[in-house]
């Protein structure tokens, strides 16, 4: 028999499968995930948050002053305008009135920058350490 049985007579060239090689590299990936994940333990504590009560609320005779800054003299005190000499002695009164004194300093669009300041510098010699500032916009003495 003479013919080509259908093997080559040269040496056989090597191949590389490449099927086999992306099963181990994803084998590898989720053993490095898994194995990654077990070492990242979440440790916590407990934490008991306090619950909101009534006596945490505000009395109604605690009630916030809200002291408007405008135009040059001109503020409101809850909505009545007054002229900024008018300032301090509300706030002395208020303060010595009320054992929990809190203000509000807000300012409408008339208002400058000094004249706020200036509110705040009152609040403060008058000794009422509760103040809070409103950044947002409020027409004239609302």
């Amino acid at each position: 028999m003479s013919g080509h049985s259908g093997a080559s007579s040269g040496p056989k060239k090597a191949r590389i499968e490449i099927i086999p090689l992306i099963d181990v590299i994803f084998f590898l990936l989720a053993t490095f995930v898994l194995f990654t994940l077990s070492l990242s333990k979440i440790q916590s504590l407990p934490v008991d948050l306090p619950q909101a009560t009534a006596a945490a609320r505000p009395n109604a005779d605690d009630e916030m002053i809200v002291l408007q800054v405008s135009e040059a003299d001109t503020a409101f005190w809850n909505k009545e305008l007054i002229s900024f000499a008018e300032i301090t002695p509300r706030l002395l009164n208020y303060k010595a009135a009320t054992p929990n004194a809190r203000v509000l300093v807000t300012g409408d669009d008339k208002a400058r920058y000094g004249a706020a300041i200036r509110a705040l510098d009152e609040v403060r010699k008058a000794g009422i350490s509760q103040v809070s500032i409103e950044t947002a916009y409020r027409a004239s003495g609302r």
